[in-house]
């Protein structure tokens, strides 16, 4: 187990410094605006917001969003407009990028099933060529939807109205969701293992996640809940959403990376990328651990109370000015 997590730390240093360097290497040819700092403290404090927040159902890019908000990045009144539309283009794409590192821990700490589903592609195990079918049937929705409205998306929901109308919306969804699993404790118990999933169960999980494009909403949110409704059992479900989660994120960081990477660099130094990817990964890695402990015997209802209060109190400062 020592071996898989230094792997794995090594992994995300070696890909942290790719990522940096490839973006500097691209950028060489192109003028360069000049670097505003981001200090190591906002670093650290995106990368654990962002390891947190990930992998539960409270939005972990309306907390990204927000915590830009309170901490002023991309809002230098110093700056022209257009310098200021620049910094806010990489400060989404850092929160983006960072996501690896939350990736990154989730492939550690399910490495079995991922092996299983390696295993699967080559054809030697049964159940992991199911699972790997099942995932892409999941993430396909999205790769299609999300490439088609990236831009009317970014253009109109990345704001903190939004994201406040979606804490509030998701939190009286799992609230709605638990009340009513209360109520059919007989049924849940007889909900569906990993292994009951199919491709049918699964795209739908995919178009449910595609929700989730709006800040705000949480992808863990819709696709455990998607899960639950489609037959899985809680802890199924969140198995499914967390495997799911790594080839969204993925696919999603890995695009956000290629076509916004040099404004990043350009803006920010690249020492606070790793610095963040490091801080996500050893958060998301006692968030997770935590998450699946705790739903295994309380349930989601926390996480609606979570998110109705968050919308609240963010409602209230935000329409005072505070923020």
């Amino acid at each position: 187990m020592s071996l898989t997590k230094n792997i794995i730390v090594c992994v995300l240093v070696v890909f942290s410094l790719f990522l940096c360097k490839g973006a500097e290497a691209g950028s060489q040819n192109t003028p360069k605006a000049p670097k505003h700092e981001m200090s190591s403290g906002q670093a650290v404090i995106l990368g654990i917001v962002e390891g947190l927040t990930e992998y539960l159902p409270v939005s972990s890019t309306g907390h990204l969003l927000l915590a830009e908000k309170i901490m002023k990045i991309g809002e230098d009144p110093t700056l022209s407009a257009g310098q200021q539309e620049r910094e806010k283009e990489a400060a989404d794409a850092y929160t983006i990028c960072i996501q690896a590192g939350a990736i990154i821990a989730v492939l550690g700490l399910y490495f079995q099933r991922v092996l299983q589903m390696f295993r699967g592609l080559t054809g030697s195990d049964p159940l992991g060529r199911k699972l790997l079918i099942n995932v892409a049937a999941g993430f396909l929705p999205a790769a299609v939807i999300g490439l088609l409205f990236n831009k009317i998306i970014k253009a109109y929901l990345f704001g903190p109205w939004p994201v406040v109308a979606a804490w509030l919306v998701g939190g009286i969804a799992i609230l709605a969701v638990s009340f009513q699993r209360r109520r059919n404790k007989h049924t849940t118990s007889q909900s569906g293992s990993m292994d009951d999933l199919n491709w049918k169960m699964a795209l739908i999980i995919g178009f449910a996640q595609c929700i989730a494009m709006w800040p705000g909403v949480s992808r863990s949110l819709v696709t455990i809940v998607g899960g639950v409704l489609v037959g899985l059992s809680l802890p199924a479900a969140v198995e499914y959403s967390f495997l799911l989660g790594v080839v969204t994120l993925g696919a999603a960081t890995g695009y956000d990376g290629l076509k916004h990477g040099q404004v990043m660099v350009q803006t920010f130094d690249p020492h606070a990328l790793a610095i963040g990817l490091f801080f996500a990964f050893i958060a998301a890695v006692l968030s997770v651990k935590w998450m699946v402990s705790y739903l295994n015997r309380h349930g989601l209802a926390i996480f609606g109370y979570y998110r109705v209060g968050l919308a609240l109190v963010a409602g209230v400062l935000l329409a005072g000015n505070f923020i």
